[in-house]
């Protein structure tokens, strides 16, 4: 079986957003033009479930106010991965970055449904990748 790269995960995520995984309260500002806009948070999440390392959470300022909230991951030797970081403005700037440990999926009060419906995604495109790679395999 071939390893999955990073890069395999990127694209199964990239291509696995919609407005229906976006954080609900936003949703009417999502597009296909800024597709990672409002994905963060599920986006960490899935990562963190396939990849490990810590959540990080920095906040976003427009005009030096917390507007929102930033999350990314970090891996191993504090290489750190950020998905949605092109969602953002030129207004909007991304401060600070403090490691959040995370909750059990159980306690999760917001973005549940959200986090389920892309992680099954993603792990269907990257189910499908593994299978169509599979010796014995014709593509």
């Amino acid at each position: 079986m071939t390893p999955l790269l990073l890069s395999d995960i990127e694209r199964a995520v990239r291509s696995s957003w919609s407005a229906e995984t976006c954080t609900p309260e936003f949703r009417s500002r999502w597009t296909e033009d800024n597709p990672a806009r409002d994905q963060c948070g599920v986006t960490a999440m899935v990562l963190n479930d396939l990849l490990g390392g810590e959540l990080i959470r920095g906040e976003v300022h427009v005009d030096g106010e917390r507007v929102d909230y930033h999350w990314w991951n970090r891996l191993g030797r504090g290489t750190e991965v950020d998905l949605t970081r092109e969602q953002f403005g030129p207004e909007e700037t991304v401060t600070g970055g403090i490691v959040i440990p995370r909750p059990p999926v159980t306690e999760w009060l917001r973005l549940r449904e959200e986090y389920e419906l892309l992680r099954d995604r993603v792990m269907e495109k990257l189910d499908r990748r593994q299978a169509s790679e599979s010796p014995g395999t014709t593509r």
